[in-house]
């Protein structure tokens, strides 16, 4: 008996030292990840004005997520604080802020590819859900931004995680955007706006952060682990998209925040989702039902 004690408390020991001795390695490789310079082709999108230019800056602006971390002025704020060791917030992004230097090139290479402009990773920016924007779109997210009232001081970026979140990034369980964009696709091509299934697609790409390049859902990516898992948004085996008979029923849903039985969804950024048009919405749910069943979280 003696011995088995014996055995058993220097297996829990060197267990022990072994996670411990993980989540040293793990915290030393992802500030070497964080600190990485990432090279890639970005070719610039030029500046755009003009009234209409503006409008459509500011609707993808306040439709697409940008809102939720850098707030309706761009001031910054806080987009997560769960008291549990996560806390993230977006920096202040009007002229006095932390792209008061942006050249065209640099927009794209933080907007496009999740890089910053000096070759670092740009931390919690879903990138990828605006790698596919067209340039028009681009270009007009930019005027918008560019043309927001300065705001001296603001919000900085603030990017706090619980040790395991670190070490799972470290250990590229957790990629960053920079990791899951393709850097070699070529910008998306305009798609006539309108109730079709080719614009819902162009519009689907903002769903990609949470829910995946196929859009089936599983664990959101660096999210904390008390977060549901993203719904499957493909009609295969636990598909959310069951509960919405129709495109009415799935933009109730996206203004309101709320399942046809009245419950409430978490995580989604609703404030943002809200603002999307009657072309967009039902012209999203008009792609979702021609995607191929996938089960949740399949790849």
């Amino acid at each position: 008996m003696k011995r088995w004690i014996k055995w058993t408390s220097g297996t829990v020991v060197v267990l022990a030292l072994a996670a411990v001795g993980a989540a040293v390695v793990g915290q030393q490789m992802a500030e070497r990840k964080r600190q990485r310079v990432i090279s890639v082709p970005v070719t610039a999108v030029p500046y755009a004005e003009g009234a209409q230019v503006l409008a459509r800056g500011k609707y993808l602006y306040e439709s697409r997520g940008c809102v939720d971390c850098h707030g309706l002025q761009g001031a910054g704020r806080t987009f997560l604080n769960d008291g549990k060791g996560t806390h993230i917030a977006g920096p202040n992004i009007t002229p006095a802020g932390v792209v008061a230097r942006y050249q065209p090139v640099d927009w794209v290479r933080t907007l496009r590819h999740g890089i910053k402009p000096d070759g670092r990773p740009a931390m919690i920016m879903p990138s990828e859900d605006y790698n596919r924007f067209t340039d028009a779109d681009l270009a007009a997210l930019v005027a918008h931004v560019r043309s927001l009232p300065p705001v001296q001081g603001g919000g900085k970026t603030v990017v706090e995680l619980p040790l395991p979140a670190w070490v799972m990034y470290g250990f590229d369980v957790i990629p960053d955007a920079a990791q899951r964009i393709n850097h070699t696709l070529a910008p998306a091509q305009p798609v006539a706006a309108g109730v079709t299934a080719a614009h819902g697609a162009y519009v689907a790409n903002m769903c990609i952060g949470c829910h995946g390049e196929h859009l089936s859902g599983g664990k959101i990516p660096g999210g904390p682990p008390d977060w549901p898992a993203a719904a499957n948004l493909t009609p295969g085996e636990g598909s959310a998209m069951v509960r919405y008979k129709d495109a009415d029923q799935f933009t109730a849903m996206m203004r309101s925040g709320k399942r046809p039985d009245g419950t409430a969804i978490q995580v989604m950024p609703f404030e943002s989702l809200s603002k999307m048009d009657d072309v967009d919405l039902p012209a999203l749910y008009a792609f979702l039902k021609t995607l191929p069943p996938r089960a949740a979280g399949g790849h």
